[in-house]
């Protein structure tokens, strides 16, 4: 399965991240990713994400702003 991230607003509108993520062969990648793009996908509109394995939601929704909501 592939591990892929779903980017959203705050009210869970779906919007396309400002940083296209790569193919994702383990969650651990997934996780990495996003832990190294998550203020540009911030910056770019994205407030929060889930993963998912293939169709298997595994968690989120995961806040990008931390604190400061």
């Amino acid at each position: 399965m592939a591990w892929t991230w779903r980017f959203e607003k705050a009210d869970g509108t779906e919007v396309q991240p400002a940083v296209q993520p790569d193919e994702f062969t383990t969650q651990g990648d997934a996780e990495s990713w996003v832990g190294e793009v998550w203020k540009d996908l911030l910056e770019g509109g994205t407030d929060q994400v889930h993963l998912y394995d293939g169709d298997t939601k595994i968690y989120g929704p995961m806040s990008l702003r931390g604190d400061e909501d």
